[in-house]
């Protein structure tokens, strides 16, 4: 029992979103555009951290990493072979609801989340309310 406490703790710590939350939050999203429901990707989950952790501590904003790599050269180092991927990022806001509001009243932002080519997702908050969702259709 103690060493689920630990994981589940440890989960919370990590900032990522697998729980329910973020997924139901998307696809309620997408559902009332019409829009087909997206599945949580681990994969997804760890190509967003590396890029939500790289901008954290190197304090820099923007979609092309530290390295110069972009979503895609982050989501194939994961190991996840996609034919459909995009990223959106933000900085500052407090809770899920007030980043989710804030990418759909953006034109981009919100063509990636209602984009009919992906398949699943994943969404992180890094250090310093830094977010990160990575959108994609694996294989094709």
């Amino acid at each position: 029992m103690r060493i689920l406490a630990v994981l589940f703790l440890c989960c919370l710590a990590s900032g990522g979103f697998a729980d329910p939350q973020a997924t139901q939050a998307l696809n309620e999203y997408r559902a009332r555009e019409g829009r087909a429901p997206l599945a949580y990707s681990a994969a997804l989950e760890a190509a967003a951290r590396v890029h939500a952790d790289d901008m954290a501590a190197r304090g820099f904003f923007d979609h092309r990493g530290s390295d110069g790599s972009t979503v895609g050269a982050r989501v194939t180092g994961q190991g996840y072979g996609w034919c459909f991927v995009a990223e959106n990022i933000a900085q500052g806001q407090r809770t899920l609801g007030e980043v989710m509001r804030s990418w759909a009243g953006s034109r981009g932002h919100r063509r990636n989340m209602l984009a009919r080519e992906a398949r699943e997702f994943a969404l992180v908050e890094g250090t310093g309310r830094i977010w990160v969702m990575v959108l994609a259709a694996p294989g094709c």
